[in-house]
């Protein structure tokens, strides 16, 4: 065995792009979503700098002036705004994977919020008292609970009752939208508990500059064990190995990614009114640089850098755990099996309707999570939470490549898809068209593009 293997005997050489790609075996659909998220990144930001005349730090601006799209500032909220989409999205690859598709899912978040900030405030937090630990723990536990319940009840109709998860689904949209309403009577439910407030991100929600470095350097030791694991067990195996310089290239590659976003989120300092409720805490004199009109990106309040928020290391772990589901579990096989050819799963073995539960169960307590991080992300529970997140959920996991035929998923391309999406609604925003009606078109038009980009795609493998 070697590690590059020759080209066979009588085929067309090839080109050196093509020898790269199959060397390092890069995912082309992943390339092209990543080039078209740095396209939408720099349009933006080209836009904002050229036609709104505003500073831009491609173009030499410091950080203190710069008001474009590409500032520390403005992608770690877009990184923050993506979390809980991108956290129901990698639940909905399952769910269309299996030729199915869940409408429920903003709705279900909003009930869940909903109900838990009303035990929140009207019950645990006179029964232990306010700041007591047990209240975020049993808040974010029943969230989780709850939503699976609600989404195991879905899947038990659509599988064991035969209704179209179309139809199951929609009636949920209206279902738990209108018992969200009517658990407080359409009021908002505030304020809840601090220490929960903070799993929703902001300055005191996050783990800070050194935390970051050190779950990044954390992250890219990850990345090379995991490398080393795999070559060694394709070895093991006798599967092909791709050469040293490819595998090196992708681990430097991951890890270069990791280190620039740990530094960008670093970038972003706390604002001069959290620093001065810092050291006030400490009882030591504010600096004057936290003072009304300081420069906050001078020392020391430079070192308060927010770093990686709660809601993003949720959706890493969420993503960790539903790609090791999809990829190295029985569980993911059977989904990828049902969603291939449900009549011959069923033949083979695979109890489908026991699938479906489980798989609506999941999306469920994705959602679950999702209202965690709402609520606590507004420090409130509102009846308008979720509304309409259904729409950027399916058109976030069909953006990323996951096919409404069934079969094709994958959670890192939902993830992605998200992001692009979040990227256009707070690029529009930033230049002026913040309306509601031009973000829908925009996503529209988008979802509509994926798809069509996704049969092109299935009939040149074919």
């Amino acid at each position: 065995m070697t590690d590059t293997p020759h080209t066979p005997q009588g085929a067309a050489p090839e080109g050196g792009l093509g020898r790269f790609m199959r060397e390092t075996e890069l995912d082309p659909r992943l390339i092209g979503m990543i080039g078209a998220l740095l396209l939408i990144w720099l349009g933006f930001e080209m836009y904002s700098t050229f036609v709104l005349g505003r500073p831009s730090m491609l173009l030499g601006a410091s950080q203190l002036d710069a008001n474009g799209f590409l500032t520390p500032r403005n992608l770690w909220n877009l990184s923050v705004q993506t979390a809980y989409i991108g956290i129901m999205a990698t639940g909905m690859v399952l769910v269309i994977v299996t030729r199915n598709i869940d409408l429920s899912v903003g709705s279900i978040m909003g009930m869940v919020g909903m109900y838990m900030g009303l035990l929140q405030v009207q019950y645990m937090a006179p029964a232990f008292g306010l700041g007591h630990p047990s209240i975020w723990i049993l808040s974010v536990v029943f969230c989780v609970a709850m939503g699976a319940l609600i989404g195991a009840f879905q899947g038990a109709l659509i599988a064991f009752l035969n209704i179209p998860s179309f139809i199951v689904t929609l009636g949920g949209l209206l279902i738990w939208r209108g018992a969200a309403f009517l658990v407080a009577d359409g009021k908002t439910i505030a304020p809840l508990d601090d220490t929960f407030a903070l799993i929703g991100g902001g300055s005191f929600g996050a783990l800070g500059r050194t935390g970051s470095w050190i779950f990044g350097v954390i992250g890219c030791v990850a990345v090379v064990f995991a490398f080393i694991s795999a070559r060694k067990s394709r070895a093991t195996h006798g599967f092909h190995l791709r050469p040293i310089w490819a595998e090196t290239f992708v681990i430097g590659l991951i890890c270069a990614a990791i280190l620039g976003t740990t530094a960008i989120v670093n970038a972003y300092t706390w604002p001069s009114g959290n620093i001065s409720k810092y050291y006030t805490l400490l009882g030591e004199p504010v600096p004057a640089c936290a003072e009304r009109g300081g420069n906050i990106f001078e020392q020391p309040c430079a070192q308060f850098g927010h770093g990686y928020a709660y809601p993003v290391l949720i959706l890493i772990a969420v993503a960790l755990f539903m790609t090791v589901l999809m990829t190295r579990t029985r569980f993911g096989r059977y989904v990828f099996a049902i969603g291939g050819n449900p009549e011959a799963a069923a033949l083979s073995g695979i109890n489908t309707r026991a699938m479906t539960v489980k798989i609506f169960a999941l999306m469920g307590g994705l959602a679950g999570i999702a209202a965690v991080i709402g609520a606590a992300r507004q420090n409130s529970a509102t009846n308008a939470m979720g509304n309409l997140d259904e729409l950027y959920v399916i058109a976030a996991a069909v953006v990323g490549g996951t096919s409404l035929a069934g079969g094709v998923g994958t959670i890192y391309g939902a993830i992605i898809g998200a992001l692009i999406l979040t990227s256009l609604q707070t690029g529009m925003v930033l230049i002026g068209f913040g309306d509601g009606s031009y973000q829908r078109i925009v996503i529209g038009v988008a979802l509509v593009l994926a798809v069509w980009l996704d049969i092109v795609y299935r009939k040149r493998l074919k």
